[in-house]
């Protein structure tokens, strides 16, 4: 009787291996999110280089082909791309400046013909002599540049962890273009005939997908810089260059909401010298946009970036939630790519003979009537 409930008692060896597991599981899942948190900002810049080599790898294939070295093809990709950025940060920023001294200087005219249109209109006598101070000569605005004086080591410490960031991108994609076919032979003789083909695809649908949306990104975003530069031109926007330019990229790069961010600057420029401009210039950006969507995106991107609207727009949503802006700007390639490599796999479960949307053979047609022989 003593030895039955003593039996009774003991616990079951498995029960004691789901306690030991359930606990060292936990222990190892909290370690490993810890070293995920500690590694993530290295972890962005994986992703965001590999994706950067996506880009770039399609234009150092096309060198590599008609005989130019990987790393010198490489090595010009990334002068035109450097150039490229450079040439754009020093046209806006010049037009920023200009800008903002016309604004500083035409401030205090500004105000008095609010205070006077306010009188004339409401009957509202009010006073911004305290704000019109502030442009004045020894004012706050004019002491701007000097305030941020103080601020320059914050500044320059953000600056330095930021090309800190753009440099590393810069290594790891270098040598992931330069290294391209090497490292896919290197990962694909380590894996299974099987999985070796599926990474391989999945690679060179990423490497495609990712070069189209570049490829169709720039393609607009130069017709669109020429057109907005003419009709700038035409309206008399000061900076006109810079302007269109700004348009063009932001339009084109910033995923769902470039548009609108794009347009705020020229119109508020325009608005600045002349308030009947800014609404031209508001009319030619929304105009614009819908030529853009109706008629040239759908032709340019039609075989480089095919992706489904709803798609496209959840993945943004997504990938911002995720990684910020640096999700945002991947979102679409990657959701290219897997609605590319999900198809491509839903094919070759259907068959050659017999498409995936492929639907049942009937003898009737729609209206029941047999179908035509």
């Amino acid at each position: 009787m003593v030895a039955a409930m003593d039996d009774r008692r003991t616990v079951p060896v498995w029960v004691k291996r789901a306690i030991v597991g359930f606990w060292v599981g936990g222990l190892l899942t909290f370690y490993a999110v810890g070293v995920i948190r500690a590694l993530g900002t290295l972890i962005v810049v994986l992703i965001v280089s590999v994706f950067a080599a996506f880009a770039l790898e399609p234009a150092v294939n096309t060198m590599a082909r008609r005989g130019i070295r990987r790393g010198i093809g490489t090595a010009i990709a990334f002068l035109v791309v450097a150039a490229a950025a450079a040439g754009f940060s020093a046209l806006i920023g010049t037009a920023l400046a200009s800008e903002t001294t016309y604004l500083i200087d035409k401030a205090p005219g500004y105000i008095d013909d609010i205070e006077g249109w306010l009188d004339d209109t409401f009957g509202i006598e009010v006073e911004f002599d305290t704000l019109k101070d502030e442009f004045l000569a020894g004012g706050g605005a004019q002491d701007l540049a000097s305030r941020f004086a103080d601020d320059v080591v914050n500044a320059g410490a953000t600056v330095v962890s930021l090309l800190f960031h753009l440099f590393t991108v810069a290594l790891f994609t270098f040598y992931l273009v330069a290294d391209g076919p090497k490292l896919r032979r290197m990962v694909s003789a380590r894996l299974s005939e099987r999985r070796a083909a599926i990474v391989t695809e999945i690679w060179d649908l990423a490497m495609h997908k990712t070069g189209g949306y570049m490829y169709s990104r720039t393609i607009l975003a130069v017709i669109s810089a020429l057109v907005h530069w003419g009709a700038f031109a035409l309206l008399d926007v000061p900076s006109p260059i810079a302007l269109a330019i700004w348009v063009g990229v932001i339009s084109q790069f910033i995923p769902a909401i470039g548009a609108y961010i794009a347009g705020v600057l020229p119109v508020l420029v325009a608005l600045l010298h002349e308030p009947r401009t800014g609404l031209f210039v508001l009319i030619v950006i929304v105009a614009y946009q819908q030529l853009e969507n109706y008629f040239l995106s759908p032709r340019i991107t039609a075989h480089t970036m095919e992706i489904h609207v709803a798609l496209a727009f959840g993945s943004v949503i997504a990938g911002t939630a995720l990684m910020g802006i640096v999700g945002a700007f991947l979102a679409l390639p990657v959701a290219a790519t897997a609605q590319a490599f999900i198809t491509s796999w839903l094919d070759q479960r259907a068959g050659p003979d017999e498409p995936a949307d492929a639907e049942p053979a009937s003898n009737e047609s729609a209206a029941g009537e047999p179908a035509e022989a």
